[in-house]
């Protein structure tokens, strides 16, 4: 099961250029260096990554002086654990091949280890094809749209660079068997194998270094803003003296308290009442006019699973 995080890299130079793609393919990368721990690139630590006691992860503008930044990374997080952290929206254009691929493909990033532990391997890799499936599914590709940064630069679309074939190869993988694997896990997918996919956990740093919390009964009131507040929990605090106020990330997104709304909802979102036969899935295409939307129904209402019951009231997205 995809192990799906999300800390958007805001600081990057990448994130603040602010260019979208349409989204045609996927690029594969590995790191290219012995790290395989998340943290080293993405941050800053929400509680899951630990800390990087150098700073160094891309949550900065040009991370080591490069003009760098990718959508996603796969590696450990502190407990060892394999997950994959979304860096960026999917359709934002990244900078990542070094070529005309950044305007068209997703890229991701592998962290690698030292190249010969097999059961690491293992694990990442097949974090990476469950990642692939999701995004062909969202985007309507296909395995046939899924390249390595290396098969990137034989067809004139990315820098030269050798990965992910110097790893692969080693552990029995190839690109090929990447794609049929990707291929085998869209061809089992049916509506209800969507279940399987765990959501993206949304994050939100415990201290902003730019923009602020804000505490207000909507999004659109601004005139009932109680205050505005770099730290989290500050924030949590003025929610809590004033009852109907609600925590707000600079994006508008209500991410605090995540109970005690009304029958019909806010600005900010809907009410559904759920009824036998209900599925997210349902909801989100009556709602939102798209099945696979489901997660930001999930990540509104605080969902740890894709079961829900009569007579629930979920609140969905305006």
């Amino acid at each position: 099961m995809m192990n799906l995080h999300k800390l958007i890299l805001t600081e990057n130079a990448c994130y603040k250029a602010g260019r979208t793609i349409t989204v045609k393919g996927i690029m594969v990368h590995s790191t290219g260096a012995n790290n395989p721990n998340l943290k080293r690139y993405v941050g800053p630590n929400d509680g899951l990554l630990g800390e990087n006691q150098y700073g160094n992860h891309w949550n900065t503008y040009h991370p080591g002086g490069r003009e760098v930044c990718v959508h996603a990374f796969i590696g450990k997080l502190a407990d060892g654990t394999i997950a994959t952290y979304q860096t960026l929206p999917w359709n934002h254009r990244g900078w990542h091949a070094g070529g005309s691929a950044n305007n068209t493909h997703i890229g991701f990033e592998i962290c690698e280890d030292g190249l010969t532990d097999y059961t690491y391997f293992q694990k990442v890799y097949r974090e990476a094809v469950e990642l692939c499936a999701y995004l062909c599914k969202e985007y309507g590709l296909t395995e046939q749209n899924i390249i390595c940064h290396s098969e990137g630069y034989k067809q004139g679309v990315a820098s030269n660079h050798g990965d992910v074939m110097h790893w692969f190869p080693k552990h029995g993988k190839s690109m090929d068997t990447f794609r049929a694997e990707v291929k085998a896990l869209l061809a089992t997918d049916t509506k209800e194998d969507t279940e399987d996919i765990a959501e993206p956990v949304v994050t939100y740093p415990e201290k902003l270094t730019s923009g602020y919390y804000r505490v207000r009964k909507t999004w659109k009131d601004s005139k009932s803003q109680i205050g505005a507040y770099r730290v989290l929990a500050n924030a949590k605090v003025a929610a809590d003296k004033n009852p109907g106020t609600y925590v707000f990330t600079n994006e508008g997104v209500a991410i605090y308290p995540t109970d005690g709304t009304s029958e019909t909802g806010t600005d900010d979102y809907r009410i559904h009442t759920v009824v036998k036969g209900d599925t997210l899935w349902d909801i989100a295409t009556l709602y939102l006019g798209k099945g696979s939307r489901y997660l930001e129904i999930k990540t509104l209402n605080g969902l740890k699973s894709n079961v829900i019951y009569s007579g629930w009231k979920l609140k969905i997205p305006n």
